[in-house]
């Protein structure tokens, strides 16, 4: 996923039996003032630290604050700001209308419209393109529970002891949300995400919505279309998340194509032996990961100001494995060689500045809001099973076949200890809009089964296969398949759905 690793009617309100139904009218439940809202346009810059306002300013963007309700059972209650930037469409003489973006996550996608218009080719200059910050995350109430890293995935690592500490770990993450998410915290989920969409495109005084998603945007868009299918114009969803399997334990099944991909990097790294030193074929290169994770069990290597044990070491290959392109598998290259030399010579070696990035990430709290935030809204999607004992049998069966990933995909969370259950049930994702989604056979974070089952759930959807790729979100991250890209983009001009499913090669 880019940030980097889902009925017909307006948006009015009521709860039944502990799900909220969409009424056929926004005035209805009380919301009519927040569709029609005058959205104050500013520039998108915050402060001399602000980068990502400073890219949107340059590009030409403007940003606003759409006022929403924190509890849509309760318009007349408290309100919240979420944040939305717009890049105006360059071309408005050929206007198609607004498309908003989600690049996955979930994370803010505020910063995505100038990103994006590059993306889509000559469909970019003809829409007006929204970027919007999902409520907990960024500038949309965002949420910090004071986390010592950016991310809850945690591996468990080769032993009991290794898997006990991942079970502290978490708890403490889940503790410190029970501590600091405030009141905030139980009216975030996506269900709730999609509605504040659908108040954005009324205050934008759209009568329709395009939607680009990637990764959890291709849930967020599946939960928009099946709440607000009246609503949707074109809809691209890249990477799909099955809705059936949409929870904490979403994970769990993509270990298989993460050790595949892992193999095909292996293959790729042998041949530039000479470079790497990781050895001649791909089975001595998997030999020296598990080699070098052995070591970091014995002793936790030593990189720059960085500890990494044998259960952080997973975590950092599968950030390196969702995209099978030189440049990505260089850089977990470099990062491999550089744990093989701290693991041969026990000494401190200095971090490439990608591994530093990701070190950083994994070890320190400067993220905690895009974790926190991030796991309030899985978390407040759907219940995790509680049983820790559980999760440690399903790790040592799945170790037999995924060594590496078994004991990441099926270790516990946050959502495994937090305070409070879901305020209402997932929403049962089933609608006929029409939608392009788009596939990867070798995706590590939604896998192609993951697609297939968005695809069976979205009847009057299609399905783009690119075949023979290990990589995510192959149209937003820009892989450069012209002809996943001919596709997509002239279904965004067009509006028409490709004939049949299409398959792309490599």
């Amino acid at each position: 996923m880019r940030n980097t690793n889902l009925i017909v009617g307006a948006a009015a309100f009521a709860v039944i039996g502990g799900v909220v139904a969409a009424p056929s009218s926004a005035s209805a439940g009380g919301l009519d003032r927040y569709y029609k809202q005058h959205l104050a346009w500013k520039a998108c810059t915050q402060g001399p630290d602000d980068e990502v306002g400073k890219e949107l300013d340059k590009a030409g963007a403007r940003c606003a604050d759409v006022t929403v309700p924190l509890d849509y059972a309760n318009p007349g209650g408290r309100t919240i700001k979420i944040a939305i930037s717009r890049l105006t469409a360059s071309d408005p003489a050929h206007r198609i209308g607004t498309m908003l973006i989600n690049g996955g996550g979930p994370g803010p996608a505020i910063d995505m419209p100038p990103y994006m218009k590059g993306v889509m080719g000559e469909a970019g200059p003809r829409f007006d393109l929204v970027g919007m910050d999902p409520r907990s995350l960024g500038r949309s109430a965002g949420v910090d529970c004071g986390w010592p890293s950016a991310t809850w995935i945690r591996p468990a690592g080769l032993t009991r002891g290794g898997f006990d500490r991942q079970v502290t770990f978490e708890k403490d993450l889940a503790k410190r949300c029970e501590q600091r998410g405030g009141d905030v915290m139980p009216y975030i989920s996506t269900a709730n995400i999609a509605r504040d969409m659908d108040v954005v495109r009324g205050a934008l005084g759209e009568r329709k919505l395009s939607y680009n998603g990637a990764s959890y945007g291709t849930y967020l868009g599946a939960v928009y279309a099946t709440l607000f299918g009246d609503k949707v114009d074109r809809m691209v969803l890249d990477s799909a998340v099955d809705p059936a399997r949409w929870s904490p334990t979403l994970l769990r099944g993509t270990e298989g194509a993460n050790e595949q991909a892992l193999a095909h990097w292996a293959t790729w790294t042998a041949a530039r032996n000479a470079k790497y030193g990781l050895g001649t074929s791909q089975a001595k290169v998997l030999a020296s990961v598990h080699r070098i994770q052995r070591a970091a069990l014995r002793k936790p290597l030593s990189i720059g100001t960085y500890k990494v044990d044998d259960a952080m070491m997973p975590g950092l290959l599968f950030a390196g494995l969702q995209d099978d392109r030189d440049e990505p598998r260089a850089s977990l290259a470099e990062s491999v060689a550089i744990f093989d030399k701290a693991a041969r010579t026990g000494e401190t070696v200095q971090p490439s500045a990608d591994l530093e990035d990701g070190l950083k990430f994994m070890l320190t709290g400067d993220e905690s809001r895009y974790g926190s935030g991030q796991a309030a809204i899985i978390c407040g999607d759907a219940s995790a099973p509680r049983d820790v004992e559980g999760y440690w049998r399903d790790i040592q069966r799945v170790r037999k076949s995924a060594p590496l990933f078994g004991p990441l995909t099926y270790a516990t969370t946050p959502c495994t200890f937090w305070p409070r259950p879901p305020r209402e049930k997932p929403v049962n994702v089933t609608t006929s809009v029409p939608a392009l989604i788009v596939a990867a056979t070798g995706d590590t974070r939604t896998t192609y089964a993951s697609s297939q089952g968005l695809y069976r759930a979205m009847s009057g959807s299609r399905l783009i296969t690119l075949r023979g790729a290990d990589v995510h979100a192959p149209y937003q991250a820009g892989y450069g398949n012209a002809c996943v890209n001919d596709l997509v983009n002239r279904y965004q001009v067009t509006g028409v759905l490709p004939a049949g499913a299409p398959v792309c090669e490599k």
